[in-house]
């Protein structure tokens, strides 16, 4: 093809992808198709995986430890910062389903009613 017969420069063809891809976005934005929140309190703290693990058997983890660490709230298992402990996060599974802190028992109850508390710790008093 000769230099007389190119319809379009090189240049030309980049302003209109470029204003292609600017008008795209904003008619996206207007139309409200693409979702901003608000409320920071219900995004992802990060995004975990378990590995199984078998007796005997080795498996492969950084040896660099993350900067994040794990405490028990309500019940279930929260994900904070080192940095920030007021940044925190409950772990849930793909469901969205919270990831419990203890073993629920079906012959015991997971919670101790405040009743026996007391006569637990009046039981060694009387002893002495």
């Amino acid at each position: 093809m000769s230099q007389n017969e190119a319809r379009y420069t090189i240049r030309s063809l980049f302003v209109t992808a470029l204003v292609t891809i600017i008008g795209t976005v904003l008619v996206l934005e207007a139309s409200g198709s693409i979702k901003h929140s608000d409320n920071k309190d219900h995004m992802p703290v990060g995004d975990f995986q378990a590995i199984h693990i078998t007796p005997g058997e080795t498996f492969r983890m950084s040896p660099k430890a993350s900067e994040l660490h794990a405490a028990c709230e309500n019940g279930y298992l929260a994900v904070a910062a080192d940095v920030d402990p007021s940044f925190r996060g409950i772990l849930v599974d793909y469901k969205n389903r919270g990831v419990r802190c203890y073993r629920p028992s079906a012959t015991a109850p997971a919670v101790v009613p405040q009743a026996e508390e007391p006569a637990q710790q009046e039981k060694p008093a009387s002893d002495e």
